[in-house]
């Protein structure tokens, strides 16, 4: 008789999970809260528009074809994948934006007319870059940070120096470019990481690497295209996918997980993987005695921001603006400083807009623009209508400012989006949008446990847990998990 397997929760880490658990010979069912797949990813239809509720960065491709050729297959079996060209376009000010060349010869060439010498040193600056996403990526990130045995490894203790795991983002980035614009280039990425530049380890300008050499992708159809394909992918594997199902607890017996009890009935299981918020499966799923971790220890976590989002769909074409474009005319530091250092609203925040519809035509009436506008924000803050609007006002004024172009009075359809929706939807610690900030308190071993050491058989997948936040990271953190079960079940993958 086969193993069964739970898995809660169908975001990327759970979908990710349960299909290369089919592949240890286990029945996988994953029981999903929602009445939709994909956890942060999910999407919306609304008056002709599909809106993609969540990631919208489509970097590291080859992280996504070695998910898919794991199982015999192709994401061009799936989806439609484009690069995009330019990757995005960053507003320093009102008459001051660039387009980044998606053609790494035409950004240096770029980086040179900004700053003299630059062009040279950002190829050096990515030559090194991609030796880290090497080491990083395929060394790095697929090991479960159980036990720091796992990083004694040659090529990893040979490139510690130039992983550069010691100095911060901003020394590294300043030792190559002076000028403002293309530190602030250099730096975005680490925004959404969780950190400052200045405490964030320079092994991340692996993010550049990902960014500028991999480049800026997008499924024609919305991200949420990647679900579909997962999904599909699922449940040609075996996995069976319950939605509207909502955990609300797990069956503890002499140290096994044996039950998981929903609002539809309960499932019994030989190994149970949380896939959800981990600080929610943990703190509310499991009884008191069987946590691993106290909530002193998860209020003491150092998180990457959350988000307030606005979906809006616009009955004209949109100007002056890309499928991403990013407004970095306010203090970089500031805004993070808010978000990391001392939490609060922002004064004078950064934003970005994607603007799918620039590249795909299937997401909005003819003639018209699906844009969301994100705002990134401390976790934990108070989070009302009024609040929402204010900042609502902010962006929209200063995106109509910058483009030279009035949106408001054509904005037919709005939403919006932020830290009470993420707790209620994904049940979110603090409505965190990202997870946990990388930072080096909070890297590999000392992430929360892919394995809990109450519970014999439960396990963890997911942002919150290694290797991080992220599309990617969370793809690969359910690949992990599913190999630490064979591993530890003494099982072997099916042919």
């Amino acid at each position: 008789m086969k193993r069964k397997a739970i898995v809660i929760g169908s975001g990327f880490a759970g979908l990710s999970a349960a299909t290369n658990l089919t592949k240890k010979g286990f029945d996988v069912i994953i029981l999903e809260k929602n009445d939709q797949p994909g956890g942060r990813a999910r999407s919306f239809f609304v008056d002709g528009y599909t809106f993609d509720m969540g990631p919208s960065w489509y970097w590291m491709p080859d992280v996504f074809e070695k998910y898919f050729e794991q199982f015999g297959k192709k994401v061009s079996d799936y989806y439609d994948l484009v690069r995009l060209d330019p990757s995005y376009r960053v507003y320093f000010d009102k008459d001051d934006a660039l387009d980044l060349e998606a053609d790494l010869s035409k950004l240096a060439s770029q980086f040179e007319n900004i700053e003299k010498g630059s062009g040279k040193k950002l190829l050096e600056f990515l030559e090194d870059a991609a030796y880290k996403y090497q080491v990083g990526i395929n060394d790095l990130v697929y090991k479960p940070g159980r036990s720091i045995t796992e990083y004694v490894d040659t090529r990893v203790l040979k490139g510690l120096l130039q992983l550069n795991i010691l100095r911060s983002m901003r020394k590294h980035v300043s030792k190559s470019f002076t000028n403002s614009k293309l530190i602030k280039l250099m730096e975005f990425p680490i925004l959404f990481l969780g950190g400052t530049p200045s405490n964030t380890p320079a092994l991340y300008s692996l993010m550049n690497y990902a960014d500028m050499a991999l480049g800026t992708w997008y499924p024609i159809g919305g991200m949420h295209q990647i679900v579909k394909a997962m999904v599909s992918l699922a449940e040609e594997n075996g996995v069976e996918i319950k939605l509207g199902h909502n955990v609300k607890s797990i069956k503890v017996s002499n140290g096994k997980a044996v039950s998981v009890s929903t609002d539809k009935g309960d499932f019994e299981a030989d190994v149970i993987v949380g896939a959800a918020d981990y600080h929610h499966v943990e703190q509310n799923l499991l009884p008191k005695e069987h946590r691993q971790y106290s909530e002193k220890y998860w209020k003491s976590r150092k998180m990457a921001p959350s988000s307030l989002l606005f979906y809006l769909g616009v009955n004209k074409r949109v100007e002056n603006i890309k499928h991403h474009t990013l407004f970095f005319d306010e203090n970089f530091d500031e805004h993070a400083a808010e978000i990391y250092e001392n939490p609060q609203w922002p004064s004078k925040p950064l934003f970005y807009v994607c603007t799918p519809s620039k590249t795909d035509d299937s997401v909005a009436p003819k003639g018209c623009e699906n844009m969301f506008l994100l705002m990134p924000v401390a976790p934990g803050l108070e989070d009302n209508e009024e609040i929402r609007e204010r900042y609502f006002g902010i962006m929209i004024n200063r995106l109509e400012q910058h483009i030279g172009e009035r949106i408001k009075e054509n904005i037919v359809v709005k939403k919006s989006y932020a830290q009470s929706n993420f707790v209620d939807d994904y049940n979110a610690f603090r409505g965190n949008a990202y997870g946990l900030a990388n930072t080096l308190k909070q890297t590999a071993i000392l992430k929360p446990s892919m394995k809990s050491n109450k519970v014999e058989n439960l396990y963890y997948a997911g942002q919150l847990t290694v290797p991080g936040p992220g599309v990617p990271p969370s793809i690969i953190s359910g690949h992990v998990v599913a190999g630490e079960i064979a591993k530890d079940l003494n099982i072997k993958e099916l042919v």
